[in-house]
């Protein structure tokens, strides 16, 4: 990745909150419990994980400038999703963390010297070796997958409405 790839890509990533927060105001909110089915998310869950996953994100960045070779861990978004009862959490709490923990990495991502994000790993306890330039390319694209799949929800819901 050439570091004007880079630092698109960290522009783009710290833009996600507005991204994000302008893309929900289609949806009606009266639809965002509704699941397509039983065994996908709600559009108010999706919301409830991208808070969580970013938690997640904001320790893992910091592993790798702090702690390089270090590990990290995965998780089950479906258990998490479960048993933290996303459907009784609050998304505008889960909006505000995520903007406060994106802006927040995103601050400390712009200073960070060529150096690290070409060499930093961490061990990833489900996929391995995980690269610093990974990171920023997993979680850039992070809210435009979840973006897709409320559209998704948003589309099969109105066609529940007909």
């Amino acid at each position: 990745m050439t570091n004007q790839e880079r630092d698109q890509l960290i522009e783009s990533y710290g833009q996600a909150y507005s991204v994000l927060t302008e893309a929900i105001k289609i949806y009606p909110v009266e639809m965002w419990q509704w699941r397509p089915s039983p065994q996908s998310w709600s559009i108010h869950e999706v919301i409830i994980h991208i808070a969580d996953s970013e938690a997640n994100s904001y320790i893992r960045c910091r592993r790798f400038i702090a702690e390089p070779g270090s590990g990290v861990y995965g998780y089950n978004e479906n258990d998490w999703a479960r048993a933290l009862d996303y459907h009784h959490q609050s998304t505008d709490e889960a909006l505000e963390l995520f903007k406060v923990l994106r802006h927040s990495t995103y601050v400390l991502i712009k200073t960070v010297p060529v150096e690290i994000w070409l060499t930093a790993t961490t061990q990833h306890s489900e996929t391995g070796t995980f690269m610093f330039e990974q990171w920023l390319k997993t979680y850039e694209d992070h809210i435009p997958v979840h973006i897709r799949q409320m559209e998704r929800n948003y589309q099969a819901w109105l066609k529940t409405q007909k």
